[in-house]
């Protein structure tokens, strides 16, 4: 599926810092349906909308705190201006992942359909948090070996941002929007892999095979509120009553059961990868993602919904 990214440069006036778009054409072939399905609606929109507010890495690094403060630059991936389309660019080898940096531009959530007999689908949703959902400063490994075949893993860094999106409806949909430890194979044109989602119910799960083309897999979803957090009535995890202390005498009944007995248990998400550009002099690399998760559980009191994010990602390689 072919991924076309067109690059425009801005000039700045009075102090503000010159914007680019994301350039080059990319093709992400997803090992799962869905993937690849969200991967081709996440370009036309993903790419045009946040894109625009982005900079390179050394322009990024020129400028100063006031330049940067209430600019939005702070929630954006810098951008790859110089660089190959040509995979092969990148040798076979061990690098160390640096700057790792995950900027979304869609969010969706899996809903039943309103008609009777209608399947369940990815709807459109509205932003309701501000400019702090970008994952960055992200660090790993990343392993490419002579037939393109890659290995992302991510270990330290902001990898997690507490994200809420609203419903057609209105209903509003908290999630921790993270990649934390995450796992992916593939190859150089796409690839995915599991990350864990704390306190979230497991998601679509991507069989972690792939090359630079494509590679993709798991990673860890913590909980949204931690095991010490309280809700209006006292109740948590790990502290607090053990249920609502005005009604004692229903302590054990079964519809209140969720309600008393909170989790914090973490979740599994799936994501996958495609490498637009790669510039071997300075070892920079950028491309596409998307990723399947679930949402916040209220620690395990409801059922969590699946929220796919798609953007653009970057990264330093050393």
């Amino acid at each position: 599926m072919a991924l076309t990214m067109r690059a425009n440069q801005a000039a700045a006036s009075t102090g503000r810092v010159a914007r680019v778009s994301r350039a080059n054409a990319v093709v992400c072939k997803a090992q799962k349906a869905d993937f690849g399905k969200a991967a081709a609606a996440v370009v036309a929109t993903t790419l045009l909308a946040g894109s625009a507010q982005a900079i390179s890495y050394d322009d990024l690094q020129g400028l100063t705190y006031l330049q940067v403060k209430g600019s939005g630059l702070a929630n954006t991936c810098p951008v790859l201006e110089s660089g190959s389309t040509n995979l092969k660019d990148l040798k076979a080898g061990t690098y160390k992942v640096d700057k790792f940096c995950m900027e979304p531009t869609s969010f969706t959530v899996k809903e039943e359909s309103q008609f009777k007999g209608g399947e369940t689908e990815f709807v459109k949703t509205k932003l309701m948090t501000r400019l702090t959902y970008t994952l960055d400063q992200m660090s790993g490994i990343l392993k490419v070996d002579g037939s393109g075949n890659v290995e992302l893993q991510e270990t330290d860094g902001i990898d997690y941002a507490a994200t809420t999106v609203q419903l057609p409806g209105g209903e509003r949909v908290p999630f921790l929007f993270t990649v934390k430890n995450l796992n992916a194979k593939g190859t150089l044109d796409a690839f995915g892999g599991e990350f864990v989602v704390p306190s979230y119910r497991g998601a679509t799960f991507l069989d972690p095979k792939g090359t630079l083309d494509a590679f993709g897999g798991e990673f860890v979803v913590p909980s949204y509120r931690g095991a010490t957090f309280l809700d209006p009535k006292g109740r948590g995890a790990a502290t607090g009553y053990d249920n609502a202390v005005a009604l004692p005498a229903r302590a054990d009944a079964e519809e209140l059961a969720k309600e008393n007995t909170k989790s914090a248990a973490g979740g599994k998400g799936s994501a996958v990868f495609s490498v637009a550009k790669v510039d071997a002099a300075t070892g920079e690399i950028a491309g596409v993602f998307e990723s399947i998760q679930p949402s916040d559980t209220d620690l395990g009191a409801k059922a969590p919904k699946d929220v796919k994010i798609t953007g653009l990602w970057y990264a330093r390689l050393q």
